[in-house]
């Protein structure tokens, strides 16, 4: 079993040879932020020094490679809201199996060298139906079971209030902290979800595929991208949801690189339903990723969006305002470049006239602005690396430019993202959408800032042309931020990239 500390975490700009542990601090340091409500002892110095801090020691690989993270589907104690935990007597319902086989078909045309799935057999169930055909034998391992929840597990929600009061309240609002019997049971998992990643990527594999459980991935895709237990229940895993992590080899060995491609890319609609983590949420930011205008193939820097959007942007645009119709949005924003002016425009048409199939039907309104603010282009054209590579966009691209260029875009996508939150925060007590057209780059760093992260996890974050991301915000503009999903792609049908697309061919180091 490994722990996690606050010091175990790694800083490119700090010595490699500084100790995993000290001593003289908690053994699972948790950053305050300001849309994190828990309570946390820390000083100011010692928050400032964890802000700065960037990921786990891993083990180094030899070429690049992909995992996929697929959490089971729906199960029998799911349905009956029953807190399950690591127990095992639930199994997948008639709605699961049918999950299951969705995401069988959103990656049968994905090559995968191995499968290891939990043991339990929700999960294991799940990982059979997905495998397939496949001849790999699948590879259980137990530090992949569910979170233990020790005497929570088995009680309906309304059972473990009754039964448990302050310690269940806790478990709901203060996670990170909550202890049951003894044990801390998030801090815990983050420590399991280390000793997954260990035995993960010394595998001599390219493509890796995980099927497991909510928590559990979701303490997988922190633990990669060196987020603590802070912000568990903050990146969601739904039924048959399916992320994917990239790690590049760095050319001196050691912790690879690790972005985040995708989270939660589910089998229905990410934008359908209004609740997140199981909580009613009435307010919510979408970020869209403009389609591919004319411009980009001449372009040193992917998805300037400079000139009009080509025949595959405006399949993107039009692919994005239908996904979108499962919403009532109430405010389109982007920036000033024809590629997102054109995106948001056809988002804007569809919305309004999506309520109108008669004759005398008066067309919905939906406001749209303009904002310079959400521009982002001129920042990445004054990077003077040689972008030739980049027009692949591979995951973490915005690590290869200079300091002074990701400073500076992460200074304006902070008023960017400013302006997404006043237009959040009208109409405090109504139903408010918000859709945010603009750049990639920009995108990812408004998710950092939504995160309270700094500039150094821009690198952590990956999105394509045409993708959508959604932030839900249960508790309104002022509270914490819940990411339904990142780089959601599937409404772009055959125009889509495939999940196990490699992102680095076959590069050796």
């Amino acid at each position: 079993m490994y722990s996690i500390a606050a010091s175990s975490f790694f800083n490119p700009k700090l010595p490699k040879n500084l100790p995993l542990h000290n001593p003289n601090r908690p053994l699972f340091a948790i950053v305050r932020s300001s849309s994190v409500a828990q309570e946390i002892d820390k000083s100011s110095e010692e928050r400032t020094e964890s802000l700065g801090l960037k990921g786990l020691e891993f083990p180094a690989i030899k070429g690049a490679k992909r995992v996929v993270l697929v959490r089971h589907g729906q199960s029998t104690w799911n349905a009956e809201g029953r807190i399950q935990g690591s127990s095992d007597f639930s199994v997948l319902t008639s709605k699961g199996e049918s999950q299951a086989e969705t995401s069988r078909q959103m990656l049968i045309d994905d090559s995968f060298d191995i499968c290891f799935s939990s043991p339990l057999r929700r999960s294991k169930r799940t990982a059979e139906i997905i495998w397939g055909a496949r001849e790999e034998e699948i590879i259980t391992d137990s530090d992949m079971r569910e979170i233990d929840l020790y005497s929570f597990q088995g009680l309906l929600k309304h059972e473990g209030k009754a039964k448990y009061g302050e310690a269940f309240r806790q478990w709901q609002i203060d996670a990170p902290n909550f202890i049951i019997d003894g044990h801390y049971p998030v801090r815990e998992l983050w420590a399991r979800a280390k000793s997954c990643w260990d035995k993960i990527l010394v595998h001599e594999s390219k493509s890796v595929l995980v099927v497991a459980h909510n928590a559990v991935n979701q303490a997988l895709v922190a633990t990669a991208i060196g987020l603590g237990t802070e912000y568990f229940r903050i990146l969601l895993q739904s039924n048959c949801g399916v992320s994917v992590l990239d790690f590049t080899p760095q050319p001196e060995g050691g912790t690879p690189n690790i972005c985040l491609n995708r989270l939660n890319q589910t089998p229905g609609s990410p934008v359908a339903g209004g609740s997140s983590a199981g909580r009613k949420t009435s307010k919510r930011i979408v970020l869209v990723c403009h389609g591919v205008s004319e411009s980009d193939l001449e372009s040193s820097m992917p998805y300037t969006g400079n000139g009009p959007l080509n025949m595959l942007g405006n399949i993107q645009a039009q692919k994005i305002a239908e996904l979108l119709l499962d919403l009532k949005v109430n405010t389109v924003i982007s920036g000033t470049k024809m590629a997102s002016v054109e995106t948001a425009d056809t988002i804007t048409k569809v919305q309004e006239a999506a309520d109108c199939l008669g004759a005398d039907c008066i067309p919905r309104y939906v406001e749209t602005k303009q904002i310079p603010d959400l521009d982002v282009e001129s920042i990445l054209t004054q990077s003077k690396k040689d972008a030739s590579g980049l027009q692949n966009v591979s995951s973490g691209w915005l690590n290869r430019l200079e300091d002074d260029v990701t400073t500076s875009l992460w200074d304006q996508s902070g008023k960017s993202w400013k302006h997404l939150l006043y237009e959040l925060s009208k109409g405090s007590d109504q139903d408010n959408v918000v859709i945010a057209v603009g750049h990639p780059a920009l995108h990812i760093a408004m998710m950092g800032h939504c995160l309270n992260l700094t500039k150094e996890w821009l690198g952590s974050f990956h999105l394509n042309a045409g993708s959508i991301s959604v932030i839900d915000f249960p508790d309104g503009p002022s509270g914490t931020g819940v990411i339904r999903c990142i780089n959601y792609t599937a409404h772009l049908g055959r125009w889509s990239i495939p999940i196990t697309r490699s992102t680095q061919a076959d590069e050796e180091y």
